[in-house]
């Protein structure tokens, strides 16, 4: 077992290893035993240079028959048909596209016909939903009263927008999902330690959240030159309690991809030069 840098006292996330590639769980999501689900590591691909060696970006500078094999090797290894995926195309929304059938294999053997997608959801058994990370918060849904799932990605301007209330307003008109039946996690991403903003950024934190939550949110840079850290997990975590999920019911990463840019891609770490990791998350077929 590798060792992490972790948040926290005790151990969120939980490090699996199939035919070498090395992939995170939340144990709380498991407990519904209707999804499969994993988040990447940099480890068991075939990508060189800075992607190396498991990268999921046709944007980095990677080979793209590079990232189709790192998809079929993770999305075999999950035990699931990589013919089935399906890649957001992120460009920092809060767009939630409706997946179905008709989308396996976008983004992995054909293209996307569709742009500006930070979400995805489904209630499509054996579709392996897929989205990229480089530090931003990945939030996966799942909702086993109504067999549905979402996974969306949630930089600051998408947690901001509360794309984690856009996804959930989305399975409620899709699938009837309502919060209280959700169960939620915020992967893994950059941690307030790491994450440094502007002013400018703050403002708008301020302006998205109640006052009560600007203090778990925001914490003064020790220069006091007008910086800030930002805690992305609060936030998306806040968004979700405020809009109905139990808190019981949401798991939060204790690892962070900036402290673990060994084993994780960080863009803030690397100052761009990285590859992508990535969310997986798929509805169990029912036998």
């Amino acid at each position: 077992m590798r060792h992490w840098n972790r948040k926290g006292m005790q151990p969120i996330l939980t490090e699996f290893e199939y035919d070498g590639v090395v992939m995170l769980k939340f144990p709380l999501l498991e407990q519904t035993g209707m999804i499969v689900q994993g988040f990447s590591t940099r480890i068991g691909g075939v990508s060189g240079g800075d992607c190396a060696t498991m990268n999921f970006s046709y944007a980095q500078g990677d080979e793209p028959e590079n990232v189709k094999e790192n998809i079929r090797r993770f999305v075999t290894a999950m035990g699931c048909c990589p013919e089935q995926t399906v890649m957001s195309q992120q460009t920092h929304t809060v767009n939630v596209r409706v997946v179905t059938e008709k989308d396996a294999g976008k983004g992995y053997l054909r293209e996307r016909d569709y742009t500006d997608v930070d979400g995805l959801i489904t209630n499509v058994p054996g579709l392996v939903l897929l989205t990229t990370y480089a530090d931003c918060v990945p939030l996966y849904f799942v909702d086993p009263v109504h067999r549905a799932i979402g996974l969306s990605h949630s930089g600051w301007r998408g947690t901001v927008a509360q794309m984690a209330v856009h996804t959930l307003h989305a399975m409620h008109r899709e699938y009837g999902t309502v919060p209280e039946d959700v169960y939620a996690a915020i992967g893994p991403s950059i941690c307030q330690d790491c994450y440094e903003v502007s002013e400018d950024v703050a403002q708008q934190v301020r302006s998205a959240f109640p006052s009560a939550s600007w203090p778990m949110l925001l914490s003064k840079h020790g220069d006091g030159d007008g910086r800030y850290q930002l805690n992305l997990w609060n936030a998306n975590r806040d968004l979700l309690i405020r809009a109905g999920v139990s808190p019981k019911r949401i798991e939060v990463t204790d690892i962070c991809t900036c402290c673990n840019a060994d084993k994780l891609h960080s863009h803030r770490r690397t100052g761009g030069k990285r590859g992508a990791l990535a969310a997986f998350l798929c509805i169990k077929e029912q036998k």
